[in-house]
């Protein structure tokens, strides 16, 4: 494991979760200013992540639980370190089909801040399924 990748250890809180198109660098904030999540680092090579809006509410129709699944992003599995970037082989999901995937996500650190980027992909965030991709803010927990 590199000396950066051991950093990654521990668990991290998310502060901010930003869509970045790629076209005009503009970014929003598809779930408010205020998202919930964590993202784990395991020193055994698992990682698992969990971010949510903030303003969700409990339903059981299901226009309530379509709503609730597009403010929802989780999934677990084992990761390796690629240069600045880490890999998931995601092994279980909140979609089903990321599992069995690979996941690669890009970050950097600001002292105890993480920053996680996605690769640039069609986002179903964007109109027209843009490509952006996905800008996330952790602080170490």
């Amino acid at each position: 494991m590199s000396e950066l990748g051991a950093k990654l250890h521990g668990s991290w809180r998310l502060v901010s979760f930003e869509m970045e198109l790629q076209e005009s660098k503009e970014r929003t904030q598809p779930w408010g200013a205020d998202p919930n999540g964590y993202l784990i680092f395991g020193a055994d090579g698992r990682m698992m992540v969990l971010v949510s809006a903030k303003a969700r509410e409990p339903g059981s129709a299901d226009a309530q639980q379509a709503a609730l699944f597009r403010t929802l992003m989780a999934y677990t599995g084992r990761y390796r370190m690629d240069g600045d970037s880490f890999i998931v082989k995601v092994d279980t999901c909140w979609n089903e089909a990321w599992n069995g995937t690979e996941q690669q996500r890009f970050y950097k650190f600001d002292g105890d801040a993480l920053e996680v980027f996605t690769a640039w992909m069609p986002s179903p965030l964007a109109a027209g399924n843009a490509m952006g991709r996905g800008v996330l803010g952790f602080v170490r927990e």
